[in-house]
C-alpha cells in the first residue's frame, strides 16, 4: 500500500458563458489537489493507496471524502477539521496549461500537526509527498517530520509541484525542497518547477546535484516535449510525448507520478532496495508507461485519469 500525503481540495474551472452575458461567470467544480489526484490515480491503476490529509466537515469536504470512498482510497489516515475546504480557481490557457488562484488560508487541508502523525504498519510500502502542503503551515512541518522519520525505511517519492499562489515566497520553497531532496529515493519534477526554483541554472546540473544524495532516479517532465530520466547508475535519456488531441493538462503530472509508483508496485520493486537496483531497461519501462498514462489524462478521448469528479 502506498500512502500519499498532502492536500485535497476543489478546483473551480471558469467556463465561457454560453448566453453571452459579460457579467456572468460559470464554474465547473472538480475534486482535486495533487496528492488527492495521485491517491486516486493509484487506485485507478490498480494500486492500494491511502491519503494522509485533512478534510473539512463542510459540504465540500464531505464530497471529497465520498469521492475517495467511491474510488477505494483507504480512509485510515484522513483527519477531520471544522475548517473550510480549500478552493483553487483554475483558468485553462489556449495550450491547455492551467493557471491557478488559491483560496486556502486557514483551511482544513493545512491543519495537520505533529500530533496527527500516524503510526505506520508494514503494509505501507512507500510514501509520496508533494505540492503546496510542503510549504504551508502547520502541515509543512508535519510532513517534514514524517519524511525524516521514514526515510531509509520505506520508499520515499517527491514531486515539488511548485504553486506560488498558496505560498509566493520562492526562497521558502527552495529551502524546503533542499531539505527534502536528500531524504527522497525517487523524484519527479517538471521543467516549470525548475524554472521557478532555479531560473538561472541548467536543469540537468540541478538534477545531477540531487543525485549526489540518496535519490536514485529523477524524472523531468517537459509537457509536449516529452520527459527525460536521470539515473545515478545509468545516465540520462529522453522519450517523446505521446501524440494526443489535448483537452487540458490538469492532473497529467499527477497521473505520471501515479504511473511511476504503479510500475514499481507491479514489478515488486516498490522499496528502497528495489529502486536502488533498477536496470536501465526497467527505468525506461517506467518512463514510457508514465508518459503514456499522462497523455491519456490530457486527451479529449482518453479515460478520466486520475480524477475528473465534478461537483453536482
Amino acid at each position: 500500500m502506498y500512502l500519499v500525503c498532502g492536500e485535497a481540495l476543489f478546483d473551480f474551472f471558469s467556463q465561457d458563458d454560453a448566453g453571452g452575458q459579460a457579467s456572468k461567470v460559470n464554474f465547473k467544480a472538480i475534486a482535486g489537489g495533487s496528492p488527492f489526484n495521485v491517491a486516486v490515480g493509484l487506485r485507478r491503476l490498480g494500486v492500494d493507496s491511502a491519503l494522509f490529509g485533512g478534510l473539512s466537515t463542510d459540504y465540500l469536504g464531505r464530497r471529497l471524502q465520498q469521492v475517495l470512498q467511491d474510488e477505494g482510497v483507504r480512509p485510515d489516515y484522513l483527519v477531520d477539521f471544522a475548517a473550510p475546504t480549500t478552493l483553487a480557481m483554475v483558468a485553462v490557457g489556449a495550450n491547455g496549461s492551467p493557471h491557478y488562484s488559491f483560496r486556502g488560508e486557514g483551511c482544513a487541508d493545512r491543519q495537520l500537526s505533529l500530533t496527527h502523525l500516524p503510526t505506520l504498519g508494514p503494509e505501507v510500502r512507500g510514501l509520496h509527498f508533494g505540492s503546496f502542503s510542503l510549504v504551508v503551515q502547520p502541515i509543512a512541518d508535519t510532513l517534514l517530520a514524517l519524511v525524516q522519520r521514514e526515510s531509509g525505511k520505506r520508499l520515499i517519492s517527491l514531486d515539488p509541484n511548485v504553486r506560488l499562489n498558496p505560498e509566493p515566497n520562492i526562497d521558502l520553497w527552495r529551502e524546503r525542497i533542499a531539505t527534502l531532496v536528500p531524504l527522497a529515493d525517487l523524484i519527479k519534477v517538471s521543467d516549470e518547477d525548475l524554472s521557478l526554483l532555479y531560473p538561472e541554472q541548467d536543469p540537468a546540473r540541478v538534477i545531477e546535484g540531487w543525485l549526489q544524495h540518496r535519490c536514485q532516479v529523477v524524472f523531468l517532465t517537459r509537457g509536449g516535449e516529452g520527459a527525460t530520466v536521470f539515473s545515478r547508475a545509468h545516465g540520462s535519456w529522453s522519450v517523446p510525448a505521446s501524440s494526443v488531441k489535448i483537452a487540458d493538462t490538469v492532473g497529467a503530472g499527477d497521473t505520471f507520478q501515479a504511473a511511476l509508483i504503479t510500475w514499481l508496485t507491479e514489478h515488486e520493486l516498490d522499496s528502497v532496495e528495489g529502486v536502488q537496483h533498477l536496470s536501465r531497461e526497467q527505468i525506461d519501462g517506467m518512463l514510457r508507461f508514465a508518459v503514456q498514462a499522462a497523455a491519456l489524462t490530457c486527451s479529449k478521448t482518453g479515460p478520466d485519469l486520475p480524477y475528473r469528479h465534478q461537483l453536482t
